[in-house]
């Protein structure tokens, strides 16, 4: 019985190396580590992806909230070193408008009924599997005490153009990001298909800074459906 609880006891502190911390910086990067310690000017971490590399040291003042696998977490109080114009609101930890704006490439897949439909107003005989090129523009909003943001995206794209088409399309979404990546949105789009609304999920990707964010989005309407996914990548700048 003294050997099993001590296997038992062994296993959980395995497993307690290996939880997830989330380190909540006051510009609104969130990372993924595993806090080792905490000074009075100072937090120390090592990678959750990289538990062997070096010990890394950071400024408690850059520093936000921590917040640990077990869903404790700790807001350090100490203010930013740099000015700020105003006091965040209650229940918000930024209120700068963060830009996430980069490049967007994918394909939109359209049914047949929209495809007859292009054909026979814009005499377009086009391939249902079309690649789009673009970019997003992309604003945060607000971002909560728990990591959930509000965003506004703007994105232009052309597509058709390995079929020697050129096939506008805008759209224009209000959505809401949650503290692991997950987003969804909604908004008004408009293309040769016409105007309608298009609806829109995903997730994000981090590393080194950059962000490679990961979207599908369907735009229904009278006269057919379209489905995209698009992929890109991103830097944070205000």
């Amino acid at each position: 019985m003294k050997k099993t609880l001590v296997t038992l006891l062994a296993l959980f502190v395995v497993l307690a190396c290996q939880a997830q911390d989330i380190l909540v910086k006051r510009n609104g990067d969130e990372l993924q580590v595993k806090v080792q310690e905490i000074t009075l000017t100072e937090v120390k971490y090592k990678r959750f992806d990289y538990l062997e590399g070096p010990l890394i040291s950071i400024l408690k003042s850059e520093v936000f909230m921590i917040k640990y696998e077990n869903g404790t977490k700790t807001v350090l109080t100490e203010a930013a070193p740099a000015p700020q114009t105003a006091s965040p609101m209650p229940g918000y930890y930024e209120q700068q408008h963060l830009k996430l704006s980069g490049p967007r490439l994918g394909f939109t897949i359209i049914s047949s009924r929209l495809r007859d439909n292009i054909k026979e107003e814009h005499h377009e005989d086009i391939n249902p599997f079309i690649t789009q090129f673009g970019w997003q523009f992309e604003t945060r909003i607000f971002t909560l005490e728990n990591g959930t943001s509000g965003l506004f995206e703007f994105v232009p794209l052309v597509g058709g153009l390995e079929q020697g088409k050129f096939l506008p399309s805008l759209s224009a979404l209000v959505g809401i990001r949650g503290p692991k990546g997950l987003e969804f949105g909604i908004g008004p789009n408009v293309s040769v298909a016409g105007a309608g609304l298009v609806l829109a999920a995903g997730t994000n990707f981090q590393s080194e800074g950059i962000n490679f964010p990961v979207n599908v989005a369907f735009a229904p309407s009278k006269d057919g459906a379209r489905f995209s996914v698009l992929f890109g990548f991103n830097s944070r700048r205000y």
